[in-house]
Order: structure tokens, then sequence, then C-alpha cells
């Protein structure tokens, strides 16, 4: 039985509220569970230098945690000296993530920049993230697209992210912080609407795990992220 009572194959209730931002060009509210991530999109009609002249855009992204995002305070990284290797990762991993799902040559020469804060963690911040900024970043094109700055659409197809892991022995799906904390093995899936793999990340905590169950865990990404781009679309609303 897993802590909160959900089946093996069962997420936690994930809500995507686009548009919750009033001054941001796209914006999202994700919800899986306990854990909530406020992800905005904002436009910059300027490439990075590097990308000046060439013809394509880039999509990056920034991550952060509030300093009561969990059950004791973190200091914010604003006032350390650099960030933490673990927020680098994790913001890299989704800037690489959304770009999959874009052509960058038609987005032009500009910069669309997610920024994902967490206000509460319990677990999979970094796929809510990704799942909730890929809905910022569809409403920031859908913006360029309604002042007539965008010639060809730029989204390619959908990207959620999942996470998965072995919990008392048993493949799960959607680890919360109860299960992820004592997991035999954990991983996070980064996957296209059409099934395309971005990043895989997994790892064993102490006893290997079979290739049986990764497997497993590859199915039950498969079905998570399939339901996960079902309420992307309902958000933004397919067409817009």
């Amino acid at each position: 039985m897993r802590p909160s009572g959900r089946a093996q194959d069962e997420m936690r209730n994930v809500t995507l509220q686009a548009d919750c931002s009033k001054h941001a060009e796209g914006s999202c509210y994700a919800k899986f569970g306990d854990t909530h991530v406020l992800c905005t999109a904002s436009i910059e009609d300027k490439p990075p230098s590097w990308l000046r002249g060439s013809g394509k855009g880039w999509v990056t992204a920034e991550y952060g945690m509030l300093p009561r995002a969990t059950n004791t305070r973190n200091r914010r990284e604003a006032k350390a000296i650099s960030q933490t290797g673990r927020t680098q990762e994790i913001q890299r991993l989704i800037g690489r993530s959304l770009r999959a799902g874009v052509d960058l040559h038609a987005l032009g020469e500009r910069m669309i920049t997610i920024d994902c804060d967490v206000i509460q963690a319990d677990g999979g911040t970094r796929t809510a993230a990704i799942t909730g900024g890929f809905v910022a970043l569809w409403r920031a094109c859908a913006a360029l697209k309604r002042a007539g700055n965008l010639p060809t659409w730029p989204i390619r197809e959908h990207v959620a992210a999942i996470s998965c892991g072995i919990y008392a022995g048993k493949p799960v799906l959607d680890l919360d912080y109860d299960e992820d904390s004592v997991a035999g093995a954990d991983g996070n899936f980064v996957i296209t609407e059409s099934g395309g793999l971005v990043e895989v990340q997994a790892s064993a905590e102490g006893e290997v795990f079979e290739r049986a169950q990764f497997e497993e865990l590859m199915r039950l990404a498969d079905k998570g992220v399939a339901e996960l781009v079902a309420l992307q679309k309902d958000a933004i609303g397919v067409g817009t």
C-alpha cells in the first residue's frame, strides 16, 4: 500500500492552470498533489549573443525554490555566492526538455525564458516544472502569434515529465516525498507526445533494480505522460 493510498499506476491529483500571471506573456500554475510550481514565460526580442544572425531563437529556464517550500527554511539562493549544483542541473534539464518540443528556427531571433518557482515541494518539482513550463511556453507562443510575430507555429509537439520509482519493491508512478525519500530506485522521464524520449534520469538507491523493472517504469511513465499531455491540452485550449 502506498502512503497516499494510490494504485501503483495512479498519479497524484494534477491541475494545470494557464494564464495565472497578469504580466507574463505565458504562465501556468502546476499542482502535482502538494507540489506547487509557478511557471512564467517571458519573451525578449533578441536571442543570446551567440545566436545573433543565425535566424534561430532560444528557450531557456531558471528554477528556484522558496525558502519555506519544504518543511524547514532554506536560505534564498539570491543571498548566496552562487546557485547550488542541484539548481543548475534542474534548470538546464527544464531548458533542454522544452527545447525538444520547439522548432527554434520558426521561433525566430528571440528568447523565451521559463521561470519555475517552487511554492511548495512534496517530490517531483522538476517534472512539475517541465510539464507546467510547457504550458507557459505554449501560451507565450500564442501571444506572439496573435500579435502577428510568428509566420510559422514553432511548437512541434507536447513535452511532459513524470517520476517513477520502486517503492516497497513495486514500480509506482509519480512519487511524492514520502515515497521518494525511501525508494529503492527512482527516475524522471521526459517524453514527447509521440513517445520520443527527451531525457531519462534513473538510479538505484542501495540494491540494483532489474531490467524488467525498468521496462515497467517506462510503461508507467508513458501512461503518466499521456495523461499529462491531455491535461496540457485542456489547459491551453488546442488550436489557440
